[in-house]
């Protein structure tokens, strides 16, 4: 049997912004305080299935949660992620993206930013 999807079935408490093809909430294992996932209302797995007017509405809401979260938390910066597909990382077939406050600190050398998904090939200015 397979699994509800847990974005198609959110509580109504746990949604912070609202559009009509979009929604946002907090992530419910955060990997820093703030840490907001945007995601379609219809189920669809991949970014590159969302239509031109999805697309649009979850940019919106990116730029409101993000002056949400400027407004509660204060952060020094973001990274904003979508990881489609198994191999990328994606375990919530939902498409989602990531919206991770970054504060001053959080890691001592934050350089690379997204490209640490693969360590090996992430300090590329040490590559010389």
């Amino acid at each position: 049997m397979r699994t509800p999807c847990p974005f198609c079935n959110l509580p109504r408490d746990r949604i912070v912004f609202e559009s009509e093809l979009g929604l946002a909430f907090r992530d419910e294992y955060q990997v820093s305080q703030g840490h907001t996932l945007i995601v379609p209302k219809r189920h669809v797995e991949t970014f590159f299935d969302t239509t031109p007017d999805e697309q649009a509405a979850l940019l919106q809401l990116l730029k409101i949660a993000r002056s949400d979260l400027d407004r509660l938390f204060h952060p020094a910066g973001y990274n904003i992620g979508i990881n489609d597909g198994v191999a990328a990382g994606q375990t919530v077939m939902h498409m989602h993206i990531h919206l991770i406050p970054r504060y001053d600190g959080d890691r001592a050398d934050p350089r690379g930013g997204v490209r640490w998904v693969l360590p090996d090939r992430a300090a590329y200015w040490d590559k010389n």
